[in-house]
């Protein structure tokens, strides 16, 4: 079976730190592959409240995910802060890509934790179609 390598784009737009849990941990002591997930949402949470945006209104337009793409990499575990970078990818008249990199620093060492990316979709709620993305987001995702 091939693995999945990302590729994480240069122009870094977003930052976050984000404690792993001890609700994070599955059985196996590590943390688990769906608060993985959990996490890079709410480092998309933190990037998007840092540019006075939600998902609900990111500069005028909703935002789900289309798609999901994980590279796991090493574990990690209870009490590590995951530092996330976020860089932006592919744009389209309605969509762009998001791209994460997670690490952590143990004992002075940078240890990386995985690679992600989601395609996010903009959407107007009000008539349950998709949307163009607005200049002020396009804006956002080009800012570095």
């Amino acid at each position: 079976m091939g693995r999945i390598k990302l590729a994480i784009p240069a122009n870094v737009i977003g930052h976050a730190d984000v404690a792993v849990r001890i609700t994070d941990i599955n059985y196996g002591h590590h943390l688990g592959n769906d608060s993985l997930i959990s996490i890079l949402h709410e480092a998309r949470v933190i990037w998007l409240r840092k540019n006075n945006c939600t998902e609900l209104d990111a500069a005028g337009t909703s935002l789900i995910m289309g798609d999901l793409a994980v590279e796991y990499i090493n574990e990690s575990f209870y009490g590590d802060v995951l530092s996330i970078s976020i860089a932006a990818g592919e744009v389209t008249r309605v969509s762009f890509e998001l791209f994460y990199e997670v690490h952590t620093t143990r004992e002075g060492k940078v240890i990386p934790i995985a690679r992600a990316k989601t395609g996010m979709i903009c959407y107007d709620y009000s008539v349950k179609k998709v949307m163009s993305i607005p200049q002020e987001l396009k804006d956002i995702l080009r800012a570095t």
